[in-house]
């Protein structure tokens, strides 16, 4: 099977525990306003790999990933859902530790086929680390261009197979930096017994330059990116919200 990738990072330290072969897929159905890599849009392009192809990359490498493993993000892995099945299979065969950076924007328990694909992935799929965009479903129709029903379900059936969870939420002025939407956010996460981290990332623009170079408008043009002192104000925020919901759980 060929997959179709961006790019390949061989010591990524942001991607997962420890130091990670990130490999970044081609392909996003997601239109988020301050995308940082709109070149990983169109599914076509790239570089045609193999799965085996990959590993031995990551093998030539192995003595570095002691403590890490294979990441795969993008884009959105989950459109080659079934390149990456047979990745992360044949990495766990090997012993390595698999991290799925996703928005699941695919995930759709009524398709029972698709289900059979995310029930397999799960098997073989130690962490996931899942961008919540925003928890309001119209706003985040607005910001991202889809919905996001389907997102907060797959974040409760990576619960439900007992995955490890790692939430990522990127804040931006006036759009997700507001607290109603940030307590919101930590209601929900509250309720994944599986969740192991939360991720408050601040607003950059360091994105511009790609757009521009694309010739393509920023959606986001002259937003001002936002501080550590933001992040921590607003991660406050979506823990207190967290906080309530398992105290809410705890007393049923």
């Amino acid at each position: 099977m060929i997959g179709h990738i961006h790019s390949i990072e061989t010591c990524g330290t942001v991607d997962g525990p420890g130091m990670r072969f990130v490999v970044f897929f081609k392909g996003c159905p997601m239109r988020c306003a301050y995308c940082h890599n709109p070149d990983t849009w169109d599914p076509k392009g790239g570089e045609d790999h193999t799965v085996e192809d990959l590993l031995a990359q990551y093998d030539s490498l192995k003595d570095f990933y002691k403590n890490g493993g294979i990441t795969a993000t993008g884009g959105e892995p989950l459109m080659q859902i079934d390149f990456l099945i047979e990745l992360f299979e044949k990495a766990k065969a090997k012993g390595i530790h698999t991290c799925l950076d996703t928005s699941g924007v695919i995930f759709h328990r009524d398709n029972l086929e698709l289900l059979a694909k995310f029930e397999r992935l799960a098997k073989v799929t130690d962490l996931v680390m899942l961008d919540i965009k925003h928890i309001d479903p119209e706003e985040h129709k607005k910001l991202c261009k889809q919905p996001n029903e389907n997102i907060l379900d797959f974040a409760k059936f990576l619960d439900e197979q007992g995955i490890d969870i790692w939430i990522r939420h990127v804040i931006v002025k006036d759009i997700t930096l507001i607290d109603q939407y940030l307590d919101e956010l930590g209601y929900f996460i509250g309720g994944l017994m599986h969740l192991k981290a939360l991720d408050v990332l601040p607003y950059h623009n360091m994105g511009e330059v790609k757009y521009k170079n694309l010739g393509m408008e920023y959606p986001l043009q002259g937003m001002e990116p936002l501080t550590k002192e933001d992040a921590i104000h607003a991660r406050e925020i979506i823990l207190n919200g967290a906080r309530r919901r398992r105290q809410e759980i705890k007393n049923t």
